[in-house]
């Protein structure tokens, strides 16, 4: 989140961030963004029956700022199908693994478990199931000798940190759409380069 915060601030960034929101009242990011003047609420989830209850009220937040696109980071609950699809197309993801390898929780444990050479993240546009959609970007990081899930959670984080403001501002911009279940580039779009952040001879 305060990546994008950091970006959006830019005069040439193609998105405005005019609202933060948060199931935790205790969330860190609530004290940053007001601190950057930008309106922070938290809409705390157990205070809810269920989570339609949480939605609707998540919903009427979003749109009494008049949000178009929401980008999630850091949120661990699972949108229903239904707030999905209200909001089709114009909610963004960022995930810790090379979708669609290793969705859900404990990526860094698992990728090293599973003996792989390269990790990274992933910003998708959501869809109802868990980690799920068109990808719009991939960052790639090594997994290094003696790297452990905290040492390999460090390096992926950095790489997020870059690609998901790099991502937002295409499909911000217009030059990312989504057609079917892929992500369509604008012809002559420049992709970012830090989508392929591996050291050459790694």
């Amino acid at each position: 989140m305060t990546a994008l915060l950091t970006a959006a601030a830019r005069d040439d960034f193609p998105a405005r961030i005019v609202a933060v929101l948060s199931n935790r009242p205790d969330a860190a990011g609530l004290a940053r963004a007001a601190a950057a003047g930008i309106p922070a609420e938290a809409v705390d989830h157990r205070r809810f029956a269920d989570r339609a209850g949480f939605e609707a009220a998540l919903g009427e937040r979003l749109r009494a700022h008049d949000v178009e696109l929401i980008c999630l980071a850091g949120f661990m609950r699972l949108l229903t199908a239904d707030f999905v699809e209200a909001w089709r197309d114009r909610i963004l993801n960022i995930h810790p693994s090379l979708l669609p390898a290793f969705p859900g929780l404990d990526t860094h444990a698992r990728a090293l478990a599973a003996g792989v050479r390269f990790a990274g993240c992933t910003v998708h546009v959501v869809r109802p199931e868990m980690d799920s959609g068109p990808i719009l970007g991939q960052a790639c990081v090594p997994v290094l000798p003696g790297d452990d899930a905290a040492a390999l959670a460090d390096r992926v984080l950095a790489a997020e940190h870059r690609l998901y403001p790099a991502v937002l501002a295409l499909y911000a911009a217009g030059a990312a759409r989504v057609a079917g279940e892929r992500i369509v580039y604008r012809e002559g779009t420049s992709f970012p380069p830090t989508t392929l952040l591996a050291p050459a001879g790694v």
